[in-house]
């Protein structure tokens, strides 16, 4: 069944930072965080994540898939978690489907040359399983609880978030 808006999975930013937390020390993270603000990522962003501006999305699909392909979870939002993070985690699960799909069909029956099935001849791997979640509430809820918390949150300006700038 093909993912929509309201199918997309949601995490808890209480859920989330456990996740942050538990792989805050791993040399290979199995998580990933998108966040596609634009402008607004100014206030402070989660530890780690990478900005990708919704307005660059498309353009970033593809790079964006072949990075995040050995990540167990991804978590994509926005400010809100309503527009901008929800259509970027559907843009990027029919852009992953479509690529692998690409890849399988131009896969011959022969095996690998090295025997194994966990690489292509183009020297890509097979992608891991990979679940891919809405952060509800988007940075503003995170940043209502977590935003004071350097474990969790980078370049967090209070001040912004206070003064109901982005809210």
């Amino acid at each position: 069944m093909a993912a929509t808006i309201g199918t997309l999975e949601r995490v808890s930013a209480a859920t989330l930072s456990q996740l942050i937390l538990a792989e805050s020390a791993a040399a290979n993270p199995t998580i990933a965080v998108i966040d596609v603000r634009d402008d607004d990522f100014i206030g402070g962003h989660i530890k780690g994540a990478k900005n990708v501006p919704s307005r660059t999305l498309d353009a970033m699909l593809p790079t964006l898939v072949r990075q995040l392909q050995d990540k167990q979870t991804v978590v994509f939002h926005c400010a809100l978690s309503q527009q901008r993070g929800p259509g970027a985690a559907l843009r990027y699960l029919r852009e992953r489907e479509r690529l692998v799909q690409s890849r399988s069909s131009q896969a011959t029956d022969e095996a690998n040359p090295d025997g194994s099935e966990d690489s292509k001849e183009d020297g890509s791997r097979k992608p891991v399983e990979q679940k891919v979640y809405v952060l509800d509430r988007g940075f503003v809820g995170w940043q209502e609880v977590y935003g004071t918390d350097e474990r969790l949150t980078e370049g967090y300006r209070k001040e912004l978030w206070e003064d109901g700038y982005w809210g």
